[in-house]
């Protein structure tokens, strides 16, 4: 339909005349309410405003003498942070003179990475601050 045509159409139906695609060939254009377009237009930004929601950074703490049984569960907890779409920060935090060996720390995220490295990929690498050694990990 001719540019002409369209116009004429839209005019009789007491309607706009929209340009959707202007780069398309040949350009595509609609007959409708201007402010109804507008309006629907606008909710469904705010509809997608909405479920688009910034992923959290989560984190969880360990200390240098977890047992099994508790590493377990924390993986688990890690594990459903990730498929929510959280990032997570692993925090190792040092008591007294647990200081003196910084090594058991980067031992232990290690093996934390390794356990998750099905579901996370590193995206810090260990870094100390203070008496805390942190890493963060997102889901693949």
């Amino acid at each position: 339909m001719s540019r002409l045509e369209a116009l004429k159409a839209a005019e009789e139906a007491g309607v706009d005349l929209v340009e959707i695609s202007p780069n398309a060939d040949p350009p595509v254009a609609k007959v409708v309410d201007w402010g109804k377009f507008q309006y629907q237009k606008m909710k469904e930004q705010q509809k997608n405003r909405r479920s688009n929601k910034a992923s959290e950074l989560k984190q969880m703490r360990f200390g240098l003498k977890i047992g099994a049984n508790d590493l377990d569960i924390k993986l688990r907890k890690i594990r459903e942070f990730l498929a929510e779409g959280h990032k997570v920060k692993i925090l190792v935090f040092y008591r007294g003179r647990e200081m003196a060996h910084k090594e058991l720390g980067y031992e232990l995220t290690d093996r934390v990475i390794s356990l998750l490295e099905d579901v996370a990929i590193l995206e810090q690498k260990p870094m100390m601050a203070g008496r805390n050694l942190s890493i963060v990990i997102r889901s693949k």
